[in-house]
């Protein structure tokens, strides 16, 4: 491929990819910034929130994008920001706000999108019926319900720009209950339907602790005939019975996603390396497929097998561990290495994580998100501070080396998760339609301090 003139810039800086920055008016001040340059530009910028929409020759489908190479950004997570704003209830994590509350879900919705995200994942984690049934929930909401309306709020934020709509499905109580795989699917599939009736772009499964229940689910979502993409919420040690993370996408692909990958449960550098343990696997057999990585936004060095529910500070004491937006630099570009072209986030991201992400990445894009605007790449917003120690941090290489304290006194840099080894079959994650009693809560307790 042609080379630019300004590949002084960056040598893998290709002519079409610094024609395509001009042409959607990123602004040479902007990519200036990006590469370190010296100031001196003077394109005037140009970040509308319709400039998608407006200059995007047409939509193409998920495949098209990953089948020729693009870099696709998902969203990030909805049920901890959600609950963080009083809008979800921790606990059961169901997301009945897309009906009680709407007008926040398409808030965040509308920030992902201004901060570079492409895929629009509806709200439908844990929108099953067993589960909006499970553990106290008592609203007199149907599945369908909820479904219907998060579709609609995808879709709607989604036609503001060139976003494409995922409608997803996630682990059931059903599975971890021992219901039969005939019941399990009838749950994936009155969500299908839902998702087939408001014509969503493409199909994904995650969030799976065990591989069975995700083939399950792959297996009724590709007869509807579009895309799908499955993602596992393990690590490098695989799933909750042991199987390594290279055997679960070859038995996902063998049922038929045609995109496989993490989500959740990792920090970002854990899932990239799970997602290359898939990749190798994949391969090795035969196999092709896309790949794609979504992990927290939390540091996890001390999480085990189920990653980061085990940890004592879940989950209202995960703050120290939250990612800078320089971290999801280095996460952008270390999945991109690493042959990943579908990069989001999960529980814990933010629009300006999602920003981040999209702007490691714009060379490769050629696109600037929205959300750039009013944010000078590597802190060149800085220079116009009051205080001059604070304007000599306006360059890259002051926060790509800065190492954050974390400001917390006494705390230790590592904690010790719990370790219960509960899975599918346990008692502990039978099915219950009413609140944990207080005897039940009592017998928790004690065992917790034997812990």
């Amino acid at each position: 491929m042609k080379h630019s003139p300004w590949n002084w810039i960056n040598p893998e800086l290709t002519e079409l990819q610094t024609t395509t920055l001009l042409k959607y008016k990123a602004g040479e001040e902007q990519l200036s910034a990006l590469f370190g340059l010296k100031k001196g530009f003077t394109v005037t910028k140009c970040c509308n929130r319709n400039w998608e929409k407006e200059m995007a020759p047409g939509k193409k489908g998920i495949l098209e994008r990953l089948n020729a190479g693009e870099v696709v950004i998902g969203d990030g997570g909805f049920v901890f920001a959600l609950e963080k704003r009083g809008y979800v209830k921790a606990g059961p994590w169901t997301p009945e706000s897309a009906v009680t509350h709407p007008e926040a879900v398409r808030q965040l919705h509308r920030e992902f999108l201004r901060a570079g995200a492409n895929v629009m994942q509806t709200f439908t984690f844990y929108a099953s019926d067993d589960k909006l049934e499970n553990r106290g929930q008592n609203l007199k909401l149907t599945g369908v319900q909820i479904n219907e309306a998060a579709c609609d709020l995808a879709r709607e934020v989604a036609n503001e720009g060139d976003a494409l709509v995922a409608g997803g499905v996630c682990q059931t109580p059903s599975y971890l209950s021992c219901k039969s795989e005939t019941e399990v699917k009838a749950i994936f599939k009155k969500q299908l339907d839902v998702f087939l009736k408001k014509n969503v772009d493409f199909l994904i499964a995650e969030y799976f602790e065990h591989v069975e229940e995700a083939e399950w689910a792959v297996k009724v979502l590709k007869t509807s005939g579009k895309p799908v993409a499955a993602c596992m919420c393990i690590g490098p040690d695989g799933d909750m019975h042991g199987i390594s993370p290279g055997e679960c996408a070859v038995r996902l692909v063998k049922a038929g996603a045609q995109i496989v990958g993490v989500n959740c449960h990792f920090d970002p550098m854990t899932c990239v390396k799970a997602v290359k343990m898939m990749k190798e696997g994949v391969e090795k057999a035969g196999l092709k497929a896309h790949y794609m990585v979504q992990p927290l936004a939390y540091h996890t060095p001390d999480c085990s097998c189920q990653g980061f529910i085990d940890l004592p500070e879940f989950p209202f004491a995960l703050e120290p561990r939250i990612l800078t937006r320089w971290d999801m630099h280095k996460y952008a570009r270390e999945a991109y290495k690493s042959g990943i072209r579908f990069i989001g986030g999960c529980c814990g991201f933010e629009p300006y994580h999602i920003r981040a992400v999209a702007e490691e990445l714009a060379p490769e894009r050629g696109i600037m998100p929205p959300g750039s605007e009013k944010h000078g790449m590597w802190g060149a917003g800085l220079e116009m501070h009051t205080k001059p120690w604070v304007r000599a941090r306006a360059r890259r290489d002051y926060w790509e080396t800065l190492k954050p304290a974390s400001g917390r006194p006494l705390c230790p840099s590592l904690s010790l998760p719990d370790g219960w080894g509960v899975t599918k079959g346990h008692t502990d994650l039978l099915q219950q339609k009413e609140a944990t009693s207080k005897d039940q809560l009592k017998q928790l307790f004690d065992r917790t301090k034997n812990q």
